[in-house]
Order: structure tokens, then sequence, then C-alpha cells
């Protein structure tokens, strides 16, 4: 029987020379250039101007007496609420945008209301249950089984999902709504995981949870209702249901496969401890992959150079171009399998990974 509340632990000692060399790499960096893993200023730049589009759609819609230019603006507050997510939240979650804790938090809990997701449960989804235990049955929540889509060869098979390459983006676009309205109500009553893992369990954590859905439901659907009168309930929600849908297709189909693709996927072994080290295990189950424009990149927030940020989450996703010039030359002198795709070769193996799942085994 599985017991998830027993702790993984990564036995290699050989890992602990590995994961030397790349913290000494990274601190000699630092030095070099002078600098600090959080924040600077370029980074509070893109924070004031990623905020500064989402108010100005959001207020631009509440104008509109076009359904198309209200959906249109609607969308674009929505998905740049997204990149608000992945810029900044991400960062924050690992308490890298500040350098203090509490401004971190605070900076999350105000950054996710018009997604809507909570912070606090996403902190603990990705952080604390993802990050150790990446592609490791019934420990990494983001594999975690659905009933729809096979994402382990431990999972149970139903003759539909011989099908899931097919219909797996749709899957992928109910992704934040689902965890929206139903896994962050399952998180916060330790449904999924230990209710300890939050910083405040009781009435005060129960207070912040319910205040941000409380303003994320204002700001998304009441307000706009109330404002503009011209659209019905139903066209707001249907409008804010696409949106959410669309958001949270952009956002799996760039990030879930970065752990699928080329990876490996594990169960957790008898004795609790694997055979390999922390470090290693990133090497196997996680990829970076590359766009012509760094540019592109930069306002992707790292999120494609994914097995840097696993490799080394305690920075701001600012280093990662030279953070990857680093793993690439540590993997050589270790004879790591260094894996780096392009954003083709990334779709292409999605579809090798969920063909391959679907199949009965």
């Amino acid at each position: 029987m599985h017991n998830k509340s027993v702790t993984l632990l990564f036995c290699n000692e050989q890992d602990q020379s590995l994961r030397e060399a790349l913290n000494s790499a990274a601190k000699n960096y630092l030095l070099k250039a002078n600098d600090h893993r959080y924040a600077d200023m370029g980074m509070f730049l893109k924070l004031v101007l990623l905020l500064t589009f989402n108010v100005v759609f959001y207020v631009v819609a509440l104008h509109q007496q076009s359904g198309y230019l209200f959906f249109l603006c609607y969308f674009l507050f929505i998905t740049s609420a997204l990149l608000l997510a992945i810029n900044v939240v991400h960062d924050a979650s690992h308490q890298v945008f500040f350098k203090t804790a509490k401004a971190n938090i605070w900076l999350n809990r105000i950054i996710t209301i018009p997604l809507g997701i909570d912070p606090e449960c996403w902190r603990i989804r990705h952080v604390i249950q993802h990050h150790p235990y990446t592609n490791i049955e019934y420990y990494d929540l983001d594999i975690d089984y659905n009933g729809v889509l096979r994402q382990t060869p431990f999972q149970v098979h139903h003759w539909f999902m011989r099908y899931q390459h097919y219909y797996w983006p749709f899957v992928a676009g109910m992704t934040f709504p689902t965890i929206i309205w139903c896994f962050d109500w399952q998180d916060r009553l330790g449904l999924k995981f230990n209710k300890n893992k939050f910083s405040h369990n009781g009435f005060r954590g129960w207070m912040a949870f319910l205040i941000i859905k409380f303003l994320h439901v204002s700001i998304a659907i009441i307000i706009p209702y109330v404002i503009c009168p011209q659209f019905s309930l139903w066209f707001i929600l249907f409008t804010y249901c696409l949106s959410q849908f669309f958001a949270s297709l952009i956002f799996v189909i760039l990030i879930l496969g970065s752990h699928w693709a080329k990876a490996t996927f594990y169960q957790a072994p008898a004795n609790h401890c694997m055979p390999h080290g922390p470090t290693q295990h990133v090497f196997n189950t996680t990829l970076n992959w590359r766009l012509k424009s760094p540019i592109l990149e930069y306002w992707l927030g790292g999120l494609n150079l994914h097995l840097t940020h696993h490799i080394y989450p305690g920075f701001s996703h600012r280093h990662y171009q030279n953070l990857t010039f680093i793993i690439q030359q540590i993997a050589k002198q270790y004879h790591l399998d260094y894996q780096e795709i392009n954003l083709y070769e990334l779709f292409k193996q999605q579809q090798i990974f969920l063909k391959s799942m679907g199949k009965k085994p």
C-alpha cells in the first residue's frame, strides 16, 4: 500500500558532488557579475508593465458596447493575468522576487486575484509537492490520476484513453477552471495533502483564501455584470469561462511537455529511498526547450527553460539564460544527459508520449 505521508528520500551520495559543482558555479557567476538571485529593476519594470496592461484591458472592457470588443478586451485581461502569473507569481512562490518572504506572499495574494488561483494552494502543489518529486507517482500532484488522462505507465487505463492525444487540449484548457473551483477547495480542506503544510491553517488561512476567491469573483464577474447591463450574465460567464479555458490551454501546453517529453516516471520504492540523487532526478524527468527569439523567451518568464528552473529554483528567471550555459558545461563534465529541444520537437514529443500512455498496457 502507498503511504503519501511517509517522506521520500534520495539516496545517491554521488549526487552531492554534482550539486556542489552546480552551486559553486552559480555562486561564482553572481560574484563575477556583482549580482544577486532576486528581481532587479528590469523585473520590477516588467511587473509594472504587465500590471498596467492588465488594468487597462479590464477598464477598456468595461467601457465597451460591442459584445465582440468586450470579449476581446476581457480575453486580453485574462491573458495578461496569465503572463503576470508566469513572470511574477512563479518567482514569488519560490521566494526570489523580493528578498523578504512576507513581501513575496503579499505580492502573490494581489497578483493572483484576476486569474483566481489561490497562491498558497498553488505554492504547496508546485514548490513542496512537484519540485522534489517530479514524475513520481502519488507524490507529484501534477500527474495525479484524474480518470481522463493517463500520464504515467502506472495508472489505470480506460478504452477511451487511446484517443487522449486528440482530446487532451480540452483537458488542458479545463485545468485552470478545475484548479480555481475544485482543487483549491480540496487542498484547503486537506483532501490532497496535509493541512499543516499551509503557512496559516486555521481561521486566518481560511479568511485569506475566501477573501481572494471573493475578490476574484467580484472583479471577474460581478463588477462587469453591474457596470455593463447591456451584456447578460450568461454572456459574461461565457466570456469568463472561454478566456480561462484558452489561458489554461496556453500554459499547460507550454509547461507539461517539459516533463512528458523524453522523461522517466517512477514509483516510490518500498524502502522510500530513490536509487539516485535529487539533482540526477531533475535530469531524468525534465528538459529545456528553446525559441529562436530571446525576447519571446524573456516574456515567457523562463517557462521554457524548465530544467534550469528545477536545478536552480532559488534564482529569479532573469538569470536562466546564464545558468543554462553553466548547466550545459557541468552536464558534460559529469556525462549527464542534458536535454534541449525546440518548440516543434516539444509538441511532437507530447503527442508521442500521449499515444504511448493511451495504448492498453
